[in-house]
């Protein structure tokens, strides 16, 4: 057993939200950090996997759509300025999937959510270093963590869906 430190230049969290109920805004989180403690090749045996991302950080590739996610109508940046999530279970579902419990806080509210995990695999890298790699998918309903802002459409329907999916594709090194 041993503990894993994230390989951030190969790795990112990505999300995306439906925009007008008609398309499709995608975005990540340019400054995050993720833990994995006690764990062998894959997620088996992991004692806790941590996440720390910060807010204002997000990257939608617009300034003023990015300007007004860290406001107080959606992340409160100044306020809130990590995203945290803490483990408190793994469960694995196949040979390389899993299944990540814990607990996500968003600005004030915490709740408990469920991740799905595929492990992608292990190997060394050119100068030794044993990596590994790993893929979480999810879905949010971001007004449960008080990211509510919204408008109403002429056409019926909101401005921005309550669903938001992500995905995170990670690697880590062998500490």
């Amino acid at each position: 057993m041993a503990n894993w430190n994230l390989d951030a230049a190969h790795s990112e969290i990505e999300f995306k939200v439906k925009h007008m109920m008609i398309s499709t805004v995608k975005g990540h989180f340019e400054n995050f950090n993720v833990v994995v403690d006690n764990a062998d090749e894959a997620l088996d045996g992991a004692k806790h996997v941590s996440v720390d991302i910060k807010a204002d950080s997000i990257n939608t590739k617009n300034g003023q759509r990015d300007q007004h996610l860290k406001s107080e109508d959606f992340f409160a940046v100044s306020q809130f300025p990590e995203i945290k999530f803490v483990s408190t279970g793994i469960k694995k579902t196949s040979d390389d999937e899993y299944q990540l419990s814990g607990d996500l806080t968003i600005k004030d509210v915490t709740k408990p959510v469920t991740f799905e995990v595929e492990f992608g695999g292990i190997g060394k890298d050119p100068w030794g270093n044993q990596k590994a790699g790993y893929t979480v998918k999810g879905k949010i309903n971001r007004n449960e963590f008080g990211l509510t802002w919204n408008a109403a459409l002429e056409t019926g329907g909101v401005m921005v869906s309550e669903d938001v999916k992500f995905q995170a594709d990670l690697q880590f090194v062998l500490a």
